[in-house]
């Protein structure tokens, strides 16, 4: 059998939904479990929401904001976040399906346990984002800053970093597949024990051997 060669690229993103409804969601009018279909939504406030397993499908979102809000099970698909500010980001176990977000902060990112396919996350500032036990296929983190991020457990398969730093990444019982880190800043990278398999570039290994030298135990003089 020949051996693989390559990195197979992340499939890209939908565009975003056309005519679309407009929206403005006031106090109370997103409940538990609600479907949101169709709309173009200037501002979705659930900060402080509980709302588990909500949906948003074919839907542009200008901001999103959902600080401390219970967003476990949320399901997002063919939609466009454009948007997304989350000082504490709490969906776990949802469902993310041809989804992209073009730009936000989000302080701590608890999406363990969840699925995410075809999804952009572009411009971003990430501090922690937990995606433990989480599948992710074809998603690309573009010009994004990723301070720590925890992939235990979890699968990736064709996922690159393009344009963005990545300063730490932890994780055990990682499984790795066709997981590109070339177009990643990686020059202040701390930890990168959790993508064990992915693919870099000559010049990056160079700049990463002193780390590489030191999680296996060795002292360079």
């Amino acid at each position: 059998m020949a051996r693989k060669t390559g990195v197979e690229a992340p499939r890209p993103t939908t565009t975003a939904p056309s005519d679309l409804e407009p929206w403005a969601p006031g106090p109370g009018d997103v409940l538990t479990g609600d479907r949101i279909e169709g709309k173009r939504i200037a501002v979705l406030d659930l900060r402080d929401e509980r709302l588990p397993d909500l949906e948003i499908e074919e839907c542009v979102v200008e901001t999103l904001r959902a600080g401390d809000a219970d967003l476990r099970g949320l399901r997002v698909r063919d939609s466009v976040v454009e948007v997304l500010d989350a000082p504490v980001l709490r969906a776990p176990s949802g469902d993310w399906r041809d989804v992209r977000v073009d730009g936000g902060r989000i302080g701590s990112a608890e999406l363990h346990g969840g699925s995410f396919s075809v999804v952009e996350f572009a411009g971003m500032k990430l501090g922690f984002v937990n995606l433990r036990g989480s599948t992710l296929t074809d998603v690309v983190f573009r010009d994004c800053v990723i301070d720590e991020l925890d992939i235990a457990d979890a699968r990736l398969r064709r996922v690159s970093f393009v344009g963005s730093t990545v300063r730490e990444v932890a994780g055990t019982n990682t499984r790795i597949e066709d997981v590109d880190l070339r177009g990643a800043d990686l020059d202040r990278v701390e930890r990168l024990d959790g993508l064990r398999g992915a693919t870099i570039g000559g010049d990056q290994l160079y700049a990463l051997a002193p780390l590489f030298a030191a999680q296996a135990g060795y002292r360079v003089e």
